[in-house]
Parts: C-alpha cells; structure tokens; sequence
C-alpha cells in the first residue's frame, strides 16, 4: 500500500463516508475555499492510480469508490507510525501518550478495559 498526501486523505475520508461519488459530490462536502473542479479530478484520477479507488464510467462522467477500506489504511498509517517513531514497541506508544499528552483518568481506565477484554480473549 502507498503513502497518501494530505490532499488524498483527504479525498479518501470524503469517499470513505459517501461510499461512492461523483467529483462534483467530492467537491461539496470539502471546506471553503473549495479547489477548482480540476484539481479535485486531478486528486482522483492518481487515487485510480495508487489503486485507492475505482470507477463506474456513465459516459465521459465517473462515479468513484473506495477500494481500499478505511479500516486497512489505518491499520497501515499505524503500523507506520508504530515502527517509525516508538521502534516498533506498543509499550513505547501507549507511554508516550500516558506520558508525554496528558491521558486523563478516564481514558486511562478505558485502555485499561481494553487491554483486560484483549488479555481474555487470548
């Protein structure tokens, strides 16, 4: 799987919600200012390429849809994230955000009942 520029993700979170769309559909939901028209089909059509989306053609019109789930490409920025900055440790991540952002109480307990419910399991 590739990498996604801001602009793509952006695109995809777009799609990933909508299910299926056209551009002019794309180009809505995005905050003001919106690009122009072009821009937002250019930003699709390198989706097409990276196999992110595919396409129902309705003569020179396409509806585009997400072929790549948005489960997946968490799963993915994750695992990057995971190897690139906390060497591939969960016990490195989980601290650095009990540490270093300030988890309350609360979402403390929460990854606590978690990480319990996940050790039963198994």
């Amino acid at each position: 799987m590739k990498e996604l520029t801001k602009a793509e993700e952006q695109v995809m979170q777009i799609l990933w919600d909508l299910e299926k769309a056209f551009v002019k559909d794309v180009i809505a939901q995005l905050p003001e200012p919106k690009p122009a028209y072009t821009t937002v089909s250019t930003i699709i059509r390198i989706l097409d390429q990276k196999e992110f989306v595919g396409y129902k053609a309705y003569g020179k019109t396409h509806e585009y849809f997400p072929l790549v789930s948005k489960d997946a490409y968490k799963k993915y920025k994750a695992k990057g994230l995971l190897k690139d900055y906390f060497a591939g440790s969960f016990k490195n991540l989980v601290s650095h955000f009990a540490e270093k952002e300030k988890l309350d109480v609360k979402e403390l307990d929460e990854i606590l009942k978690i990480i319990e419910k996940t050790k039963n399991k198994k």
